[in-house]
């Protein structure tokens, strides 16, 4: 069983040792880097493209069937593992968070795709069979350029934002996804904000204030468009955040309560078993266990 919680940095899992990107044929990839079926999480963004073979995928806690062709996104510091079966190919490209923002006028860009804002239930594409040959040349292209020297950060940039618009595209043919994307700019500022305050700012109404709305119309808005109300919403982040921390068994329990800001360890508990029904410790064996059987 393993008994650490790696967070991988992008260097060590380039061949050339890039800092800001690395891509690859996926077979390769699993060949150098065996470890990685176990939970980890990455300071990097990660996709991988499956054209063969299968198993399941597990980000953040949601497990999902790997069939091809199908893209997984990962952004940094998402918890994943891999359970493979058969022969697996395809492609894998990592890139920095730094790597797109010399690039584009919008630091935040990358927010407005579906498969990056940080939901794991959207972290899934299952690449439509009419842009299926279209993503592969795109892919392609992109191992022919990661040895070329000339330009090659940016036509590589130039190739992952087609692939990143092309799927886009095809998404949101679907109405559903369409509407889902569609969503409410308050409550995507919301989300925003949450991310970047979830373990300092825990209460709706504050959040209401730094959005400039009443908690009830905060609050209005999450149940229309979420389904959930607003306190739920930042209780999932930070529930999210400690399930991350708790695989890492180099953090104690109490550790891990004070980094998330919370009063004393007792609180921590009696907050993570209303939300969960378990508490940290019997979700941390449990995770184990699973991890040991990989």
């Amino acid at each position: 069983m393993q008994t650490t919680f790696p967070r991988l940095d992008i260097g060590p899992l380039s061949e050339y040792k890039e800092d800001d990107v690395m891509i690859s044929r996926f077979e390769d990839y699993l060949k150098e880097h065996q470890n990685l079926v176990f939970p980890h999480r990455h300071n990097f963004y990660h996709l991988v493209f499956f054209t063969e073979g299968g198993g399941f995928h597990t980000i953040d806690f949601n497990h999902f069937n790997v069939y091809p062709p199908q893209i997984y996104f990962m952004i940094p510091g998402q918890v994943h593992s891999w359970d493979f079966e058969g022969e697996m190919k395809g492609y894998v490209v990592n890139f920095s968070e730094s790597f797109f923002q010399s690039f584009l006028l919008r630091p935040d860009y990358l927010d407005s795709f579906s498969f990056f804002d940080g939901d794991s239930s959207n972290n899934v594409v299952a690449v439509r069979k009419d842009i299926q040959p279209n993503i592969v040349g795109l892919f392609e292209e992109l191992l022919l350029q990661a040895g070329n020297a000339k330009f090659r950060e940016d036509i590589i940039r130039v190739l992952l934002l087609h692939i990143f618009l092309l799927l886009e595209q095809s998404n949101a043919q679907d109405k559903k996804q369409n509407a889902r994307h569609q969503q409410n700019p308050l409550i995507r500022n919301f989300q925003k904000l949450i991310e970047k305050n979830f373990t300092k700012i825990k209460q709706p109404g504050e959040y209401a204030d730094l959005l400039h709305v009443t908690p009830n119309h905060l609050n209005a808005l999450c149940k229309e468009h979420l389904s959930l109300q607003a306190g739920a919403v930042i209780r999932n982040r930070i529930v999210l955040e400690a399930k991350r921390l708790l695989i890492n068994l180099d953090f104690t329990v109490s550790e891990i309560a004070y980094k998330l800001n919370f009063n004393d360890n007792s609180y921590f508990t009696r907050f993570f078993k209303k939300e969960t029904g378990m508490t940290p410790e019997v979700f941390r064996a449990k995770s184990a266990n699973h991890s040991a059987k990989l």
